[in-house]
């Protein structure tokens, strides 16, 4: 294609790229962001180089096809390309309460032609998948960033009362079906995600670090004892239970990062609170 995101910046490099009829999709990582203007941007760049933070942005080729989008996510686009919202006056209602439940937009614009997309950019790190006619996944909320146009998104309820309350996922998550390309935003890197294959057989997990299942998994939340006495003593309490055929993916990893986050914010916090008292 004529298109290119990247030219001749030497800092940008293409870390994957993902093709299928009509439509390619390339992840690109920033080596070394070099616009610093000040002593305080260039020392936060100079950690982050160092502790490997890279910046990323999807791109996304179009010829004669299409791609649906988090809502905001566009960063610009070039070509002959049109966009749709996707919300109508009959379905304005719906697609509401579907982004309150979900936490994902009520409408997510789809971009069709050919030409060139480029979305915002993220230090999140990104799974490009290819989903095949009829395969459906459930993830996490907030992981979808975008999809080929022929791949159906939509919220759907969690089974039990158990997997809805107490799993931490909330009521409604996202699904993803098949077929295309599909790319999800996520916390941690591939290399830090255990895919986990059952073969009718069952997965207790300890948490809520479970982002990806495919759908013929059944998700519970039980006690991870037989009786309540027992998951007490144990220190476990409850556990996500999976059963069933298939695939789940886990980011074992993505609690530290979380809690390196709350750390950092209330540091963060208690520094500005010590200015503002000294002032």
């Amino acid at each position: 294609m004529k298109y290119n995101a990247v030219g001749t910046r030497e800092n940008v490099k293409i870390i994957d790229t993902s093709k299928s009829q009509g439509i390619q999709i390339d992840i690109m990582e920033y080596q070394k962001l070099l616009g610093a203007t000040s002593y305080d941007q260039a020392m936060q760049l100079e950690f982050m180089e160092k502790q490997g933070v890279r910046t990323r942005q999807v791109v996304v080729y179009l010829e004669n096809n299409s791609v649906k989008t988090e809502a905001g996510a566009l960063c610009y686009m070039q070509g002959n390309l049109e966009m749709v919202s996707g919300v109508t006056a009959g379905n304005f209602i719906g697609r509401a309460l579907t982004g309150k439940v979900t936490g994902e937009s009520m409408a997510q614009p789809e971009y069709k032609g050919t030409g060139m997309i480029v979305l915002e950019p993220t230090q999140d790190h990104y799974m490009v998948l290819e989903l095949q006619k009829g395969e459906e996944i459930i993830v996490d909320k907030g992981m979808f960033n975008c999809a080929q146009g022929s791949v159906e998104i939509k919220a759907v309820a969690q089974k039990n009362i158990s997997s809805a309350l107490l799993g931490g996922e909330g009521i409604f998550q996202m699904s993803i079906k098949g077929p295309g390309l599909v790319v999800l935003e996520c916390g941690v890197p591939m290399c830090e995600i255990d895919i986990i294959e059952l073969e009718n057989d069952t997965l207790k997990v300890d948490g809520n670090f479970a982002v990806l299942r495919t759908a013929n998994i059944d998700f519970t939340v039980e006690k991870s004892a037989k009786s309540l006495l027992g998951s007490a003593m144990s220190g476990e309490g409850l556990v996500n239970v999976y059963r069933g055929t298939g695939q789940v993916w886990l980011a074992p990893t993505l609690k530290i990062y979380r809690q390196l986050s709350s750390t950092y914010f209330s540091l963060y916090s208690n520094m500005a609170t010590a200015i503002q008292t000294r002032r």
